[in-house]
């Protein structure tokens, strides 16, 4: 049965707390990246502008949502040597940081003992779980939402469990 999925701004601007976002996937083919994404490999430039087309919206959703007292994390479980995707990422993130986003980095062979969700999400004060799913080739697949307790508190415990092993995105280096 088809559902209605709000959008990430409907989302953040409805959190009163919290927003905590898991990646999980080495690389990712979501269709409004894929010119940013193709320029970064044939030039290694990135667009650093937080005004731009390309970051403007995001930046402005998690500023006012950071200045409304929220706290917005992000943890990426990648795995190392990183793929080309993860260092695009990695080299645009300080956009996020100067947003107001919390990011951090963790290598995949350090989550084996950790209990992961089978897919990326967006926790939205410990209650609200907004499933991110991708195709075989890292399009998007769509959203789900959904607020089981049992869900959430997985999510949440895999989140905090993540956050306390990973390194800030400052201090995390590329090899």
């Amino acid at each position: 049965m088809p559902q209605n999925v709000p959008s990430f701004a409907e989302l953040l601007d409805g959190a009163l707390r919290s927003a905590v976002h898991l990646e999980m996937r080495d690389a990712y083919g979501v269709a409004g990246e894929a010119d940013d994404f193709a320029h970064w490999k044939n030039t290694g430039e990135r667009d650093m502008d937080p005004g731009s087309p390309y970051w403007a919206s995001w930046v402005q959703l998690v500023r006012r949502t950071v200045a409304r007292g929220v706290t917005v994390r992000r943890a990426r479980i990648v795995s190392e040597p990183v793929s080309d995707y993860i260092r695009f990422e990695h080299a645009g993130t300080p956009v996020n940081v100067e947003a107001g986003e919390q990011v951090r980095w963790l290598a995949r062979r350090r989550v084996s003992d950790i209990a992961l969700p089978g897919n990326d999400f967006w926790l939205i004060d410990g209650r609200l779980i907004r499933w991110n799913h991708f195709t075989g080739d890292g399009a998007s697949g769509g959203g789900e939402i959904s607020e089981d307790p049992a869900a959430a508190k997985l999510c949440a415990d895999a989140f905090e469990a993540v956050w306390a092993r990973a390194t800030p995105h400052q201090d995390y280096k590329i090899s």
